[in-house]
C-alpha cells in the first residue's frame, strides 16, 4: 500500500510522536502567542499566502485528490482567514491551540488524535471498498480509494476529514497524537518543526513532560 501511495502521490509521508497531556485552558504564555501571531498576520499576509513554498505544495496535493483549495481551504489559509474573520486567534484550548500555533508558524497540516484509541502504528492508506468511518458498522461510509489515516485495525478517517469520534481529544484524553501530513515540496524540517511547535506548546501543560519519540 505504502508502494501505491508513493507512486501516486509522491513525497506524501505521515510523520507524528505521542505526547502526554491534560487537555484543557491555555496558560497566559500561550494566549500571548496566539496574540502575537495576530499582530503579525493581516490581510496583505492572507493575500500572498498562496504564493508561499509550502502553502502552494499543499494547494497543489488538494487538487491531486480531488479537492478545489478555493473551496475547501488547506490547514494554513483556513486559520489565517479564520484569524481575519474573528480578529485574532482566539484560544480555543491548549491542544486546539498548539496545533493552531504550529500550523500557522510552519504552514505545515498537523493533526492531534487521542493516542489511547489506536491500535498500532499511524499511517496513510487507501480506504477499503465498503469501509466505514471508524471500523463501526454502523460509521459513515468511506469512498473508495479514498485517502485516509488509519492503525492498525481500521480506518480513523478521511485526510482534511472528519475523524472516528472516539480518537477526537476530549476532556478526558491523557496521550496525545500529534501528526503531521507531508506532502511532495515540503521539507522534511518543517515537517519536524511543525510537530515540536506543537509539542512545545502542549508541555505549557505542567502534567506534560514525557519526552516524545518522532515516528
Amino acid at each position: 500500500m505504502a508502494d501505491v501511495l508513493g507512486a501516486e502521490f509522491g513525497g506524501l509521508r505521515l510523520r507524528y510522536a505521542i505526547v502526554e497531556v491534560e487537555p484543557g485552558r491555555s496558560p497566559r504564555g500561550v494566549k500571548e502567542r496566539l496574540r502575537y501571531l495576530s499582530d503579525r498576520l493581516h490581510g496583505q499576509h492572507a493575500l500572498n499566502l498562496r504564493r508561499e513554498p509550502i502553502a502552494s505544495a499543499y494547494r497543489v496535493f488538494f487538487r491531486q485528490i480531488g479537492l478545489d483549495p478555493d473551496e475547501i481551504r488547506i490547514p494554513v489559509e483556513a486559520a489565517v482567514l479564520e484569524r481575519l474573520r474573528a480578529g485574532g486567534f482566539k484560544s480555543q484550548g491548549l491542544v486546539e491551540d498548539a496545533v493552531t500555533i504550529a500550523i500557522v508558524e510552519t504552514g505545515v497540516a498537523v493533526q492531534t488524535l487521542d493516542a489511547d484509541h489506536t491500535k498500532g502504528r499511524l499511517r496513510l492508506r487507501l480506504a477499503a471498498e465498503g469501509e466505514r468511518l471508524g471500523g463501526d458498522p454502523h460509521g459513515l461510509p468511506l469512498p473508495g480509494d479514498a485517502l485516509v489515516f488509519a492503525d492498525d485495525e481500521r480506518a480513523l478517517g478521511p485526510i482534511f476529514g472528519e475523524l472516528a469520534p472516539d480518537v477526537e481529544v476530549t476532556k478526558s484524553t491523557r496521550r496525545v497524537a500529534v501528526s503531521a501530513l507531508q506532502v511532495q515540496g515540503v521539507p522534511d524540517i518543517s515537517v519536524e518543526e511543525a510537530i515540536w511547535i506543537c509539542i512545545s506548546v502542549l508541555r505549557a501543560s505542567a502534567s506534560a513532560q514525557q519526552q516524545p519519540k518522532l515516528a
